[in-house]
């Protein structure tokens, strides 16, 4: 049974996107980026297109692709999230939960990679006191 352009493109349209949690793996030193995206496949070409045109907003990760390469960098997907029933629902708490997990378990800071440590809430109630004290 052959399908018409037509079909095909409708069923791509309501085919959900694949979302979750990917890595960018520096080879070379084994450091890491922890990352999400509601599209996967549209977060890793944006990272690849940013590092690529030497515009990353992490500046290490961009000065790292810049000494060794790009083909010294691995994009790894880690784990997905099945779409929810209701495909106008916003899954972005979901996402982030699992990203928080990931960077919980693997520690992408400092020497092990790019990403930034969250501040924990007793964290951001003393940035507040400390500005108010100084104001």
């Amino acid at each position: 049974m052959n399908k018409s352009k037509k079909q095909l493109k409708d069923e791509y349209l309501q085919t959900a996107p694949r979302m979750g949690v990917f890595l960018i793996r520096n080879t070379i030193n084994e450091k890491i980026l922890v990352c999400e995206g509601l599209n996967l496949q549209g977060a890793i070409n944006r990272h690849k297109f940013q590092l690529e045109r030497g515009v990353h907003p992490k500046l290490q990760l961009q000065k790292e692709w810049n000494e060794f390469g790009g083909n010294r960098f691995a994009f790894e997907i880690v784990d997905e999230l099945a779409p929810l029933p209701d495909s106008n629902a916003d899954q972005r708490a979901d996402l982030e939960s699992l990203g928080s997990l990931w960077l919980e378990k693997l520690q992408p800071f400092g020497e092990r990679g790019y990403n930034e440590r969250k501040l924990s809430r007793a964290d951001m109630l003393r940035q507040i006191a400390a500005r108010r004290v100084r104001d």
